[in-house]
């Protein structure tokens, strides 16, 4: 007679494996505000009728091909609007802005202290736009862009991620600089604080599904920015904490918490859902034939030259 034994083999399932999979290209462009409209007060979403009208009123709003306004209008345009790809539709929620605490969508007031410090980088700015490249934002550099992150910011376009997974690390490129976080998973600790870099240390732990980055360590300088979508100001002592969660199958819900107690008077807290693309994400090499910061510099010194002129001719 034969017989057939039944084995039950108990297998360790390595915590890791636990967690989602964040793993794929995903898109985090939509028409939401980044700052809510003020007259909405605390509305927090659009109904669907709401949105459609948005949408519709939006695209209109910020086309490019526009001919009206005359043409120094036109011309502040600048690139048509088939190099734009800002999305046509607000993000799934129908939020009415991507900061949703304060609970008036809007950025807290800086400090007094950083508001006077502000005004004051914005004056020399006005004076000496261009004196030398160090002068320029970091975009024209190509050093940094709001879609980098941290926080990872939606811009007018290039605003994929391809996310790449493993148990020890997280690691995001961002297409737009072509940048990449490369961010620890339950390692160590932060490095020493005279350790800096442009988008900062991070680290990352689970908190049950949700991923949870924080990043300390950022390098700043008067022209450092959150990017295209919001002129503010930050410091050595800013602090994010990002989170990410797999909401459903074909979205990730990404909020980030920006503390910098001595610019801001109270955190603030933004979110973006990123939704699955199929890519690919090609280079961006902001650097190859970047003959726009060489003509802003070209430009202001013909400022200068002509100015000098006409001072020499008025004597």
């Amino acid at each position: 007679m034969n017989y057939r034994v039944l084995m039950l083999v108990s297998i360790a399932v390595p915590s890791w494996a636990q967690h989602p999979s964040f793993e794929g290209i995903w898109n985090s462009a939509s028409l939401t505000p980044f700052q809510r409209p003020a007259e909405l007060g605390t509305k927090e979403y659009y109904t669907e009728q709401e949105a459609a009208v948005y949408e519709k009123n939006k695209a209109q709003e910020v086309n490019r091909d526009r001919r009206d306004g005359g043409q120094e209008a036109d011309i502040a345009r600048a690139y048509n609007e088939l190099w734009f790809d800002r999305g046509s539709k607000l993000a799934r929620t129908r939020r009415t802005s991507m900061i949703i605490d304060p609970p008036d969508g809007r950025v807290p007031p800086m400090t007094a202290e950083a508001r006077k410090k502000f005004q004051a980088i914005q004056e020399k700015f006005a004076v000496h736009p261009a004196d030398g490249p160090e002068d320029r934002p970091l975009p024209d550099r190509c050093l940094m862009f709001s879609q980098s992150g941290p926080p990872m910011i939606p811009g007018n376009y290039n605003d994929l991620y391809q996310i790449v997974q493993t148990p020890e690390y997280i690691s995001i490129l961002a297409e737009m600089g072509n940048q990449v976080r490369v961010i620890p998973l339950d390692g160590p600790p932060h490095l020493p604080g005279t350790i800096q870099g442009w988008m900062g240390d991070s680290r990352g732990h689970w908190e049950g599904d949700t991923l949870v980055v924080e990043t300390t360590n950022f390098k700043f300088n008067d022209r450092s920015r959150f990017g295209v979508q919001y002129d503010g100001m930050t410091d050595k002592n800013l602090r994010i904490t990002e989170r990410f969660t797999r909401n459903s199958p074909d979205s990730i819900l990404y909020r980030a918490t920006i503390d910098d107690p001595t610019v801001y008077t109270k955190p603030w807290t933004m979110e973006v859902s990123l939704e699955k693309s199929e890519g690919p994400v090609y280079e961006y090499a902001c650097h190859e034939g970047n003959y726009g910061l060489a003509g802003v510099l070209a430009g202001e010194r013909a400022q200068e030259k002509r100015a000098a002129e006409q001072k020499g001719a008025n004597r």
